[in-house]
């Protein structure tokens, strides 16, 4: 009798555990091939010990790829295999998951080019804004040196530039000079300031000239010329007529330069040769430099 207690009271315990089993299969609870295989072989063992006949553990059985409820024989009995089915969902969200990395990343990216767009056009506008502001500038500063031109040549005669002062002074030795001297005088500006004839005027050469690079002479009504050497540009042509302070040129560094600046010479005649003082001319005519 205290055998068939002990046996049903087994019986009882186990019946409880293949029931919790069971119900966990029907409940979607993703149970392991490890654990359908343990309650199938207790629910076998159950069955040999009470009655002797291997019974069959009923489940829902799980379906294949194609639909089909797939089990497998374990031990005493069949049981469902779940594996696929979980390895399918593993894999499926292993794979959304991938994709929504790869979504995110691109996302950055993109955000990040458009930043570096957004700050390459950003500096481009703040250059061309400081570009034209420098332009401004210029135009105002040179706007401001014609009127004090004009101001100042109600003698007839002007510097060649605004605020004139000068570096290589007249007759200076060197080897730089074919003639072994300084022909004129030199005015340290930068390339592109505006030059002016000194006084009224016909230009009678516009062009290039050799050592001179870019140069202008301009023939006065008192019979004297003076030369304009080295210019980056021409405003002028030869025969037109110009007035004290009109601008004939830019400053440069053409020709036989070591770098910007205006070569000013007074001549008696038109060419190389026939040179004066031109310290001594300005100031006869009220300028000082």
């Amino acid at each position: 009798m205290a055998f068939t207690r002990a046996t049903g009271q087994f019986t009882d315990r186990l019946t409880e555990r293949i029931t919790t089993l069971t119900g966990r299969l029907a409940g979607g609870s993703p149970l392991s091939t490890r654990a359908v295989r343990t309650g199938a072989g207790l629910a076998g063992a159950a069955a040999l010990a009470t009655t002797g006949v291997v019974g069959t553990l009923a489940t829902p059985a799980a379906a294949a790829s194609d639909g089909t409820p797939r089990t497998y024989a374990l031990g005493f009995v069949q049981a469902v295999a779940v594996g696929d089915t979980i390895a399918d969902d593993v894999r499926a969200q292993a794979e959304a998951q991938r994709r929504a990395a790869d979504a995110s990343r691109e996302r950055a990216g993109t955000a990040e080019n458009t930043g570096a767009a957004r700050t390459a056009a950003a500096e481009e506008r703040a250059a061309e804004k400081a570009a034209k502001e420098r332009a401004a500038k210029e135009r105002a500063a040179h706007s401001r040196a014609d009127r004090t031109v004009q101001r100042r040549v109600a003698s007839g005669y002007t510097a060649p530039y605004e605020g004139a002062r000068t570096t290589t002074p007249y007759k200076a030795s060197g080897s730089a000079w074919s003639s072994g001297s300084h022909s004129g005088i030199d005015f340290p500006v930068p390339t592109g300031t505006p030059i002016r004839s000194v006084g009224p005027g016909t230009v009678v050469t516009a062009g290039w000239g050799g050592a001179y690079g870019n140069q202008v002479v301009v023939r006065h009504k008192d019979g004297r010329y003076t030369q304009y050497a080295h210019l980056s540009s021409l405003g002028v042509a030869p025969g037109q007529s110009v007035g004290a302070g009109d601008r004939i040129g830019l400053s440069g560094s053409t020709g036989n330069s070591t770098g910007p600046h205006l070569h000013f010479e007074a001549r008696t005649g038109a060419d190389y040769g026939s040179d004066i003082d031109p310290i001594a001319y300005l100031r006869s005519k009220g300028i000082g430099v």
